[in-house]
């Protein structure tokens, strides 16, 4: 066994990935990051410590939310930038253990774990490490399970704190629990009870750090309209941009205005075309292709450069014809690309070498034509909340389906767009990441003006459905929003969509069913805490699943 990695949907054979990820993260790779990771739990327990005595830091903060990120399934396939991050960490803690000594606070070394006492200073010391610090250094199968299913939701926490921290935003009980979070995954003193209550708590900080970049997005960029987005192209040279961050899109549509080169969105970054602030530009031409699994193919026909600003990537192979045309910047990264450096405080990025890089590319190829209808964040649904309740009440939609999370490569994710398909003219699809490639592109039509399929954006505006969900329990007065005419039948993949799960359970959802195999990282003892308590299942057929999720409801009468 070269490596042991179970984060994501497609751990091989159901189980772990011990040769090489199937995401085409190579086994060093995987030890990489096992040990940034292992650097991170070191300076959260130095942070944690510090906390006791009222002392925190920022740098420390952003450090571990930044290095967390990179080790996000598909973010970043540089090995030595992993390293790197490796060598900032250690520094940046003697840094803060100085701080603490100048301050006065005294942590006694001799009883914290290893990971805050580590030091080197070199690639073959990091090596070393890895096995230390690699998943299966903890024995106990359910522990590990704990542990892991902590750190993953983390990772997801990660993420989208650094995208509000982008804008100016920050939660400092965010971080304090992102650090309180990571030093319990080295405490053998913690029981298995105590875990759970710490993955719940996971779930409310999640709740709490979508709602923060919820707020950063809607301040900076206004609220998400009811938008339809071109699939066509121009005939202009053109950059794709692809992955989450939102101020990267707002530099490089700057940076690009009067260049005469056209910028199209890709995969998740398609939400960015339902905020009024991008939609002044009109050399924001549209969206090119599919969910992220798809771009060997897409990636080919686009001609122009691609620029990815978090994870999502799937690593080009040797013959690819646009491998020299990838570009990377924050936490994504892969080995032989071209990175574009952080921006400086205050500052901007420079996006100059991929503009002048596209100017010599020929336009988009064509691949489809026609729109696509989205913006259905809960500020627009919100607005339609009076229709919404009256077409309940009078039976025109008949049930809700929570259709969030993430697409992937698989065969078996086929069921996703069979189930949007089949399901009744009467019900209506809620969703949010890219999970709705695999049916927004049907013609499911509409309910009396409502459309079938109800896109609130990236996976972690699947917070907006969260807020619909919870405003809809008041409106009709309901004292559990479990009795609401809503399924939720949820595709997951990487380590986002476990910050959403753990988030949904931390609002009282249950009998969420996730798809299409549950997590590897789940021990049969863990799987079975989470079907007890929360009704926590898998998927079967469609026609099986369709039967169950539409078993007569109660009527709801609005008061």
């Amino acid at each position: 066994m070269s490596m042991f990695c179970y984060q994501c949907q497609e751990a091989a054979k159901g189980v772990a990935c011990t040769v090489n990820g199937v995401c085409g993260k190579s086994d060093d790779l995987s030890a990489s990051m096992d040990v940034l990771i292992y650097a991170c739990k070191g300076i959260s327990i130095l942070a944690n410590e510090a906390r006791k005595s009222n002392v925190e830091n920022s740098e420390v903060d952003k450090f571990v939310f930044d290095a967390l990120f990179m080790t996000i399934t598909n973010a970043n396939f540089d090995k030595s930038a992993i390293y790197a991050k490796v060598e900032e960490g250690l520094k940046l803690k003697a840094k803060f253990e100085a701080e603490l000594d100048a301050k006065g606070v005294k942590i006694d070394k001799t009883l914290l774990h290893e990971s805050a006492k580590w030091t080197a200073n070199s690639v073959n010391e990091f090596e070393a490490k890895a096995e230390k610090a690699s998943i299966l250094s903890t024995v106990n199968e359910d522990v590990r399970s704990l542990r892991e299913l902590l750190i993953y939701g983390i990772k997801g926490m990660a993420a989208y704190a650094e995208h509000a921290n982008n804008l100016g935003y920050d939660d400092k009980a965010v971080y304090e629990f992102m650090h309180r979070g990571l030093a319990a995954t080295t405490d053998d003193t913690l029981s298995a009870d105590q875990l759970v209550a710490l993955v719940l708590e996971c779930g409310k900080n999640g709740v709490s750090v979508m709602a923060l970049l919820d707020k950063a997005n809607t301040t900076a960029y206004g609220n998400p309209e009811i938008t339809k987005v071109n699939i066509g192209v121009r005939k202009n040279p053109a950059i794709l941009i692809s992955g989450h961050d939102l101020k990267d899109m707002e530099e490089l549509l700057e940076q690009t205005n009067g260049t005469g080169v056209d910028v199209y969105t890709h995969s998740e970054m398609l939400p960015a075309q339902y905020y009024p602030a991008f939609k002044k530009h009109s050399h924001l031409a549209g969206n090119y292709g599919n969910a992220w699994w798809k771009q060997t193919e897409e990636f080919e026909s686009f001609n122009g450069p691609i620029l990815f600003t978090t994870n999502c990537i799937v690593p080009p192979t040797n013959i690819a014809g646009y491998k020299d045309r990838i570009y990377t910047t924050g936490a994504s990264g892969l080995a032989g690309a071209k990175h574009i450096a952080n921006r400086a405080k205050d500052g901007k990025k420079d996006f100059s070498e991929i503009i002048a890089h596209a100017k010599k590319c020929a336009s988009p190829t064509e691949i489809e034509t026609g729109e696509i209808v989205g913006g259905f964040a809960h500020n627009q649904v919100l607005q339609l909340a009076d229709k919404v309740v009256e077409a309940v009440k009078s039976g025109a939609i008949r049930k809700f389906f929570v259709m969030a999370g993430c697409d992937g490569r698989q065969k078996d994710r086929n069921y996703y767009e069979e189930f949007a398909a089949k399901l009744p003219m009467d019900t209506v699809i809620l969703t949010a990441g890219c999970a709705k490639y695999r049916y927004n592109k049907l013609a499911l039509g509409d309910i009396g003006g409502i459309p079938r399929v109800l896109d609130a954006g990236q996976c972690n505006d699947s917070y907006s459905l969260a807020v619909i969900a919870l405003t809809l329990k008041d409106v009709f007065k309901l004292e559990d929003i479990n009795d609401l005419p809503i399924a939720y039948n949820i595709a997951w993949y990487e380590q986002k969509a476990v910050i959403v799960l753990l988030a949904l359970l931390s609002l009282g959802v249950k009998k969420i069913h996730l798809g299409p195999t549950l997590p590897a990282f789940l021990s049969p003892n863990v799987a079975k805490v989470l079907v007890d308590n929360f009704g926590i299942a898998g998927i079967g057929s469609v026609d099986e699943d369709m039967k169950m999720f539409l078993q007569p409801e109660l009527e709801l009468e609005h008061n």
